[in-house]
Parts: C-alpha cells; structure tokens; sequence
C-alpha cells in the first residue's frame, strides 16, 4: 500500500503524492532521455549551462485530464527532423523547492498549474503550452505545436536510427506504432 508521509499531509514542504504514485509518469520521460530536475541547482544548471541550445521542458504532472497527453506528445515530436538539443523534467507536487524555483524564475506572471511543456533557448520562453491549453486537445496536436517551434529554432538533426529507436520506444510504452497510417 503506499505510504505518504506526514509532512506531505500537515504542510506543503513535502511531496503530495506517494513516489510509488509517480514513478510510472516520471518514468516515461526518464526513459525516453529526459534529464530530471530534482533542486532548484539542477534546474539552473540544466537551463543556465546549456547556453544557446533549444531545450524542451516538461513540467510533468499525474493530472489525468491532461498529462495523459502531454508526455506522449513531447516525444511523439521527437519524429520530427529536426528537434531541441536538450529534454528536461520536473515533477509538479514532487519536487517542490525546483518547481517553485522554476515557475519564479522562468514562468513569471503565469498561474501555477501543471501539466506545462516549454520550448526554451538561453532562458527565454519560446513556446509555453500550459494545462488549459494542453487538456483540450491530444498528442497530436501537442506534438505538432512543439515541431513548428522546432523547426523554426532547432538545428539538432535526428537520424532514422534515433526515428526507429523512438518508434519501437512508442510501441513498447504506448502499444501503438505511430507510423503505421504511414505506411
């Protein structure tokens, strides 16, 4: 049975929900190359260090309604010819110190809410989907607002080895080959 801790019951300095909980959604982006920031460190280390890159950022959720989408359509972009030279994540109601860290330095002005997916490049929001955004609509259409920024801002070319890796990837974690209409 999971367990969730006191702290995260009597205050808001402690994980909402029970790792065992999250460890599945944080998982399919871990898995897919997703650098995970853990501290408000990491995320300036991650956004601050990689300067003049495009890098894709997946503030990531357990919301149904929407994070359902949002994970699947941040990789399903990564189809695309040309795609961010850098993935992260954190985790909404997680890790709590980066995200406050996150929102106050790079989504100031914006209600908190999750899930949110950022193109970003040198600190500066290229593209912001926030949960509203995200939850009326399906991967698909994510994956294809994320690919037009791509393609005006990347440079990073893929290969059809790195195009074959993630279809396989897709079928293994979604049990759908998103090429198959394709074909």
């Amino acid at each position: 049975m999971a367990t969730i801790s006191l702290n995260s019951l009597m205050s808001n300095q402690g994980p909402s929900y029970p790792e065992q909980v999250v460890a599945p959604y944080r998982k399919e982006l871990v898995d897919f190359g997703f650098e995970q920031m853990i501290t408000p460190d990491e995320v300036e280390k991650i956004i601050s260090g990689n300067p003049g890159k495009v890098m894709l950022v997946v503030l990531n959720s357990v919301c149904g309604c929407s994070a359902r989408v949002s994970r699947p359509g941040a990789i399903l972009s990564f189809f695309n010819h040309v795609v961010p030279d850098v993935k992260a994540t954190l985790f909404a109601g997680m890790e709590k110190e980066a995200v406050a860290h996150f929102r106050t330095k790079y989504l100031t002005g914006v209600t908190p809410s999750s899930p949110n997916i950022l193109v970003m490049k040198d600190g500066n929001v290229l593209l912001h989907l926030q949960r509203h955004q995200i939850e009326t609509t399906d991967a698909g259409t994510i994956a294809d607002a994320l690919i037009n920024v791509y393609n005006e801002h990347c440079t990073k070319q893929t290969t059809d080895d790195e195009r074959n890796s993630l279809r396989e990837y897709f079928k293994t974690v979604y049990q759908v080959d998103p090429l198959a209409a394709q074909q």
